[in-house]
């Protein structure tokens, strides 16, 4: 149900009073109304098309390449569906209980219970720049501007853009060249960012359409695969995978336990290089909780949502490597240069076409990828700029009306009479987005497109899946183990998770292995390498987190001295928070950010700065 008269009423008047206090140091924010939210579909949709990208198409391929084993690289894909469930178990504890606010207590009908007040989830966009700032709260701000540098820089989908443009060319035929290659992914990226920002709930239809698109090709490519395993035909004869036993030299089954683990190497770079890449083809469920403030009724919803659509992955993961290595054989994948689909439709329907109309599905599949990853970057970047600490962070915190709210407005008053408030979509995050990601591709413009690919995603998995995965999911077992209300977080967390502490264990330990392994040289004679020197992605890495820190050292004592003469930064999120669906939502928020002349260390204002102060609406 829609907000009751009271509340909206006082929701109505902060917006006219934001109006009338408006100055260049205050900015008003609109969440998504309740009937802009996005349902418990639209979450599970966000959670696929991010998971299908490349990712499922190409790294089939490179696991078998690295492992050199179909045994091995179906057991490192087990047990990352192991990885990718643990993972969002321990993003759902922390995004359904932060950021806390004291509210009343009350329950599902508004009445209020035991007469008192307590610390209460109510959700906000960001995701692990949330958990990340709860758990390492001092020194102030630091949190923000190493996550922030890090996520505004990498935090983008510039990698599949470019293996957007390799697979456009290939669907069409063309023996493309790099400054091509290049081209169609700036169009690609400028693309996603053109939809979202017109016309919010038009980005939403179409997220939702490719996810279900590429849930159904993935389907498909799983029953063509067992079927042509069990004799079936489709115009090429029956194809089998098939491995060469290296004692007898026979031909078997792909699957045959005395050939399948024959060729394993023992290049642990290798191995770690390949389970990098699994994790970052799992990490489809981050995305949701980027914008988990524009969810609907997500106490009852969210969770089940969630786990669903990580789940539906994890298994067709699973279905469709077996489904691949059904028709690929593997001395044939390892002496081939193409992704794991396009040899896998060749060898089924035995015709140069079909690998084009792969590639063109691939392409269309990456570009869905491209529409949820800009959706929900702009949002978190949208968060980081209202803690102040960019240039210009107002401009990059505002949302505006979309101009099809307005030419809603306009051509159908009456319709649009029906949604109290016009859609809102955070534009200038979305050009903040946009530069960053230009920027990414002209950084790795010297290099070939396939290297380009490889080096981005390696960079984004390694920085934001394994490094600020392990201080989240560390940062979780700090707070059920070693913290002082230890006790009082397991009580009031918004998810229980299955296991405890499980899932926050088995993910740290991944990341603490991938991050050590990032510095294991491989081998001279391993199958597989990202096409630079094996060092330059974890430095790379680093070096972003240690950017962050040294900007948040020059921010924090250089900037105020040096250029604001003394001033401190003072920065007051003012989120108005009201009750929905028996749930507290935030219904908008002021943002003040200003530097004024006040004591305090280090050129800070003393006090909860950036934390702001909170207004409860309710009845």
């Amino acid at each position: 149900m829609p907000l009751e008269a009271d509340d909206q009423a006082r929701v109505d008047e902060a917006i006219k009073e934001s109006g009338a206090d408006a100055s260049e140091n205050r900015v008003l924010v609109l969440n998504a109304s309740d009937t802009q939210k996005l349902s418990p579909f639209t979450v599970i949709c966000t959670i696929l098309n991010r998971t299908i990208g490349s990712g499922i198409f190409v790294t089939p391929a490179i696991v078998l390449k690295s492992t050199g084993s179909v045994g091995a690289s179906l057991l490192l894909w087990s047990f990352g569906t192991i990885i990718g469930m643990s993972a969002l178990l321990v993003w759902l504890e922390l995004g359904l209980s932060l950021p806390k606010f004291e509210l009343p207590n009350k329950d599902d009908n508004d009445t209020i219970v035991d007469g008192g007040t307590s610390l209460q989830c109510v959700p906000r966009n960001g995701g692990e720049k949330n958990y990340l700032e709860y758990i390492y709260k001092l020194p102030k701000m630091r949190t923000s501007c190493i996550f922030g540098v890090i996520y505004i820089i990498l935090g983008n989908p510039s990698g599949n853009a470019v293996a957007f443009g390799v697979y456009i060319l290939q669907a069409a035929g063309i023996e493309g060249n790099d400054p091509t290659v290049r081209g169609l992914a700036v169009v690609c990226l400028t693309a996603a960012c053109l939809l979202h920002a017109p016309w919010r709930k038009g980005g939403i239809v179409v997220n939702n359409l490719l996810a279900v698109m590429k849930a159904l090709v993935l389907v498909a490519i799983v029953v063509i695969g067992f079927a042509a395993s069990a004799g079936a035909s489709f115009g090429h004869g029956p194809v089998h995978g098939e491995t060469t036993d290296p004692k007898t030299q026979i031909k078997t089954s792909n699957f045959n336990t005395h050939s399948s683990f024959a060729f394993a190497r023992n290049d642990p770079a290798s191995y770690s290089q390949s389970l990098l890449y699994i994790t970052y083809t799992f990490s489809g469920y981050e995305q949701p909780f980027y914008v988990l403030s524009e969810v609907y009724r997500r106490k009852k919803y969210f969770a089940k949502s969630a786990i669903a659509g990580q789940g539906f992955a994890v298994i067709l993961f699973l279905l469709v490597n077996a489904a691949f290595l059904c028709a690929v054989s593997f001395d044939q994948r390892l002496n081939g240069e193409l992704d794991m689909a396009t040899v896998f439709f060749r060898e089924v329907f035995g015709n140069e076409l079909a690998p084009r109309v792969m590639s063109g599905i691939i392409a269309l599949s990456i570009f869905g990828n491209i529409v949820v990853m800009t959706f929900t970057a702009s949002r978190v970047k949208q968060e980081i700029a209202k803690e102040g600490i960019l240039p210009f962070s107002l401009f990059f915190a505002t949302s505006s009306t979309t101009p099809w709210a307005h030419l809603r407005r306009r051509f159908s008053p009456s319709s649009s009479s029906l949604n109290h408030q016009d859609e809102q979509s955070p534009s200038a995050a979305l050009f903040l987005h946009w530069i960053f990601s230009m920027l990414m591709i002209a950084a790795t413009a010297p290099t070939t497109p396939d290297i380009a690919y490889t080096v981005l995603v390696s960079l984004y998995a390694w920085t934001i899946e394994v490094l600020l995965g392990a201080f989240v999911s560390g940062g979780l077992l700090y707070l059920r183990l070693f913290s002082p209300d230890r006790r009082t977080w397991i009580a009031t967390a918004g998810f229980k998770a299955w296991g405890g502490s499980t899932a926050a264990v088995i993910y740290t330990l991944v990341c603490a292995y991938l991050l050590v392994a990032g510095y294991i040289p491989p081998r001279s004679t391993a199958e597989y390498t990202i096409g630079v020197k094996w060092w330059i992605v974890p430095t790379a890495g680093l070096g972003s987190a240690v950017l962050g820190w040294g900007y948040y050292v020059g921010f924090r004592f250089g900037y105020p001295k040096v250029v604001r003469g003394g001033r401190v930064l003072v920065v007051e999120r003012e989120a108005l928070i009201v009750r929905e669906h028996g749930e507290y939502v935030q219904a908008l928020e002021h943002v003040d950010a200003s530097w004024e002349r006040r004591s305090g260390p280090g050129g800070w204002e003393e006090g909860e700065v950036g934390m702001g102060r909170m207004s409860v609406v309710s009845k």
